[in-house]
């Protein structure tokens, strides 16, 4: 099966998942697939991330960032999976198919759409799925035997343990690092998850800047980092909005870093929104 992608033809390479459930991917993610820590019911490569601490909020020897990313603080975390690409369109595909949840659907402008009538085009299989709002992207990481990562888990992953400023480290993003920037041009706003090698995290995460925000478990609070738990924390019990992480393709070199958190609607189905899912690694 072949894919047409800015004047070249992309193979797509079938995969059964553990659930029996067939899945298109590209041959960059299926060569990953033999060395992947876990590999998800929905089929997608899981990175394990050790226990331990970590630096969370704005690099101590940073003088920019919001009033919500101070202060830096020690975390320290169990051990844990999250997905190694965001969810595309072809994972939710299935989702949608075995569940009967809804589509991906903006929530106010159809012009927003990848979609169509509740259709997924072939063309949109790999890129990262949009449209959805926090309970879409919870009930798929149940789905798939999942949960959405929380604020810190999301971090940890992106930036490993020395603080670095973006996944990729200190030097300032350009677009061989990730998909940013830019205005809506439909689908071609998007790129296909894990093509930025330049770009991943310590722990070997892609788009963990860039492509879409995504959401988190997490409450917003905008001072929860001055009250937060050290060990473990799951964010506040209760809020209004949901936390955003990561950054979308709109977006300038400030909010590209990767402490960067955003609150957001919990029931917001936007253009430029995602997710990615984790999972518990030890038993206790």
């Amino acid at each position: 099966m072949m894919r047409r992608m800015c004047g070249l033809v992309l193979p797509l390479v079938v995969l059964v998942g553990f659930s029996g459930i067939v899945f298109l991917v590209s041959p960059l993610q299926a060569a990953d697939l033999t060395s992947s820590e876990q590999l998800g019911k929905d089929g997608a490569p899981m990175m394990f991330i050790p226990a331990g601490p970590f630096q969370m909020g704005v690099t101590k020897w940073a003088r920019d960032g919001g009033r919500d990313e101070y202060p830096s603080h020690e975390i320290d975390l169990p051990d844990y999976y999250i997905d190694k690409y965001e969810v595309t369109n072809g994972h939710y595909l299935e989702f949608i198919r075995e569940t009967g949840h809804r589509a991906p659907k903006h929530r106010s402008d159809d012009t927003k759409d990848l979609w169509q009538d509740g259709l997924m085009p072939e063309s949109i299989a790999l890129l990262p799925v949009i449209n959805v709002d926090w309970f879409d992207a919870k009930a798929y990481c149940e789905w798939a035997g999942k949960r959405l990562p929380t604020e810190a888990e999301w971090e940890k992953a992106g930036k490993g343990t020395d603080d670095r400023r973006f996944p990729w480290g200190n030097v300032e993003p350009t677009h061989k690092h990730l998909n940013f920037n830019q205005k809506w041009r439909g689908e071609k706003t998007l790129v296909p998850v894990g093509i930025y090698e330049p770009g991943k995290s310590p722990y070997g995460l892609y788009d963990m800047a860039g492509n879409v925000w995504e959401w988190v478990a997490d409450w917003y609070d905008v001072a929860y980092y001055s009250k937060s738990p050290r060990v473990n924390p799951k964010g506040p019990d209760q809020g209004k909005w949901k936390v955003l992480r990561s950054s979308g393709w709109q977006v300038e070199t400030p909010q590209v870093r990767v402490f960067t958190r955003v609150a957001s609607d919990p029931y917001d189905r936007n253009h430029s929104t995602g997710f990615r899912c984790a999972m518990n690694a030890s038993k206790s």
